[in-house]
């Protein structure tokens, strides 16, 4: 009989593993690292479940308000256990390791989803989350919803490329006018250069440092900077001051130098990808009409 059992439970889990995973205890306590799944948390309807976020988690500005839980890559599991988390969420990105593991054993449930620049990824991300909250259908709601989104811009993308060629562009990430990390292939920042309409100079893997002379030799058309310190015009300048060689590239030369929310390139794409693309794809193609209000207000 005992047998039976056994074997009728694992041929549950082969047959109906949905129906399995609603008997799951629902999490009611979440601390979540990475800007663009906390977004996910919040859209999707779980904000209240929410007591700790990591430092890339700024939007909405309520969750500023939550007790932080450090850089998601140097977490501290003092500073979590404290909160009295029933799941820590997070990406491949999360870390350290040992830290992960001291929480595992303290009973804390740890949920690790991808931080890929992936539309497939994406739709796994959502599933789980929608699971997770116990509303499934929000989740396909919302990856529905942004694929709609993501086909208006390539449309408006293939429309703007009839009348203009696609820019070089750079992207660079760096702190209040530090060495800027240049993104390179297989990289969200290539992602967004790709999908707003431009050709990403950079061909080496990941992020990588490139000299003030290796920047120059490229010559972008277009510059995209992401400060994690900076936003704006002070981004900007203080980008040219430690890098004057990029003040004789097309880009500065012609002004067309455009800063970038740097939490758009952590955890994966987040809800307000879309919006940064048409910012970026407006700057990529001055001459077409952008897609946003927010577009039209970039320099």
């Amino acid at each position: 009989m005992r047998l039976a059992n056994i074997l009728g439970g694992l041929a549950a889990v082969l047959l109906f593993p949905n129906l399995v995973l609603a008997a799951e205890p629902l999490p009611q306590r979440w601390v979540s690292s990475g800007g663009a799944l906390s977004e996910w948390v919040v859209l999707l309807g779980g904000e209240s479940k929410l007591v700790g976020v990591d430092t890339t988690s700024r939007h909405p500005a309520s969750l500023t308000r939550l007790p932080s839980v450090g850089y998601q890559r140097q977490l501290a599991a003092e500073g979590i256990l404290a909160l009295r988390p029933d799941l820590l969420l997070g990406s491949e990105e999360m870390g350290p390791p040992p830290v992960l593991e001291q929480l595992a054993a303290a009973g804390v449930r740890i949920e690790r989803l991808t931080a890929r620049a992936e539309l497939d990824s994406l739709q796994a991300n959502l599933q789980r989350l929608g699971q997770l909250l116990g509303n499934e259908a929000a989740g396909q709601r919302a990856f529905a919803d942004y694929q709609a989104r993501l086909q208006t811009q390539q449309q408006w993308v293939e429309q703007a490329q009839r009348s203009q060629d696609a820019p070089g562009v750079l992207l660079l990430l760096g702190h209040a006018g530090g060495s800027p990390l240049v993104g390179g292939v297989d990289t969200a920042a290539d992602w967004l250069i790709t999908r707003a309409g431009g050709r990403n100079l950079a061909s080496h893997d990941g992020y990588k440092a490139l000299s003030s002379e290796a920047l120059l030799a490229l010559d972008p058309q277009v510059v995209v900077v992401a400060d994690r310190a900076l936003e704006g015009d002070a981004a900007r300048q203080a980008l040219l001051q430690q890098n004057p060689a990029l003040a004789g590239t097309r880009a500065a030369r012609e002004g067309r130098l455009l800063a970038l929310d740097p939490t758009l390139l952590v955890g994966g794409l987040g809800p307000r990808v879309p919006d940064g693309l048409a910012m970026l794809a407006a700057g990529f193609y001055p001459a077409s009409q952008p897609l946003t209000a927010e577009a039209k207000r970039e320099p």
